[in-house]
């Protein structure tokens, strides 16, 4: 979902386990006579909110692609209470002092606290609503960091290179001729002359594809794989060399720790009460 700014969080201590946050909070919910979009263990989102999201949505990308994904809006919304309310399970707190903080450094970085409010009033905020929605954007901030620093800086990594063809004919004819004796590296060059097939080092799960990633961890330093289809073609995969403590370079720690939010999500709804109630 679109945001003026980015926001993290700090000045508060790291939880030392994901499953310690992972068990969802017991909230009775109260009553209330204001229309509700979802209730999220016991934490109302309002029809209100949800709207306001929504026309904010619609205007940053334009309203005929925002119907396509309806639920967009509300899941991510959905989101950042789940994630809010494993912060405040962990002990973080926002008080009002890291509240009017924030607030603070966003009026300086969009030029005045004049600028903000013009800000609020053309993105459909009242001062009260923002406050709100800052109070969680910074608890979201910071639980997406302890996610994020559950991921090692160094983990099982292969070095592997490629060849890759576009039909399956060719590919068998390939991997008939490695059957035979033909170099691996050769043949990938002459494939791929500039990389020549090389992939790099790279993690389980960084692939986009799970099979190709599976046949290739599957596979001892300078033994290949069969043919695996993808929808980018057909592979035939060698790992050169393996590490089981090889330096994640940046690019891959952050696709693990996307990975890594996508999966404390998956789980974390699992285990909470979600009542979706849109009209």
């Amino acid at each position: 979902m679109p945001s003026p700014v980015v926001l993290t969080a700090t000045n508060a201590q790291p939880t030392d386990t994901l499953t310690s946050i992972l068990p969802s909070p017991t909230i009775e919910p109260s009553p209330t006579k204001f229309p509700l979009a979802a209730v999220v263990n016991g934490e109302d989102i309002s029809l209100s909110e949800y709207q306001a999201e929504l026309s904010r949505y619609q205007a940053a990308i334009g309203t005929e692609l925002a119907t396509n994904n309806p639920m967009r809006v509300l899941d991510e919304l959905i989101d950042q209470v789940l994630m809010a309310q494993a912060a405040s399970q962990t002990g973080f707190v926002v008080d009002e002092a890291l509240l009017t903080e924030r607030y603070d450094q966003l009026a300086d970085r969009i030029g005045g606290t004049q600028a903000l409010l013009e800000w609020l009033e053309a993105n459909k905020y009242s001062q009260e609503e923002f406050y709100q929605s800052l109070r969680r954007a910074i608890a979201v901030a910071w639980m997406r960091d302890q996610i994020a620093a559950q991921v090692p800086e160094a983990v099982e990594q292969v070095h592997a290179r490629q060849i890759l063809l576009y039909n399956a004919g060719e590919a068998d004819q390939v991997l008939e001729q490695l059957g035979s004796g033909q170099d691996f590296a050769e043949l990938a060059e002459a494939y791929d002359p500039i990389a020549k097939g090389d992939l790099g080092w790279f993690p389980r799960g960084y692939l986009l594809d799970p099979k190709l990633d599976e046949a290739i961890f599957t596979l001892e330093p300078g033994s290949y794989s069969q043919v695996v289809q993808t929808e980018a073609g057909f592979h035939i995969v060698q790992v050169i060399e393996r590490d089981l403590q090889h330096l994640l370079v940046p690019d891959a720690r952050m696709a693990l720790q996307r990975q890594a939010l996508q999966d404390w999500l998956e789980a974390r709804r699992e285990q909470s009460e979600i009542q979706v109630l849109l009209p």
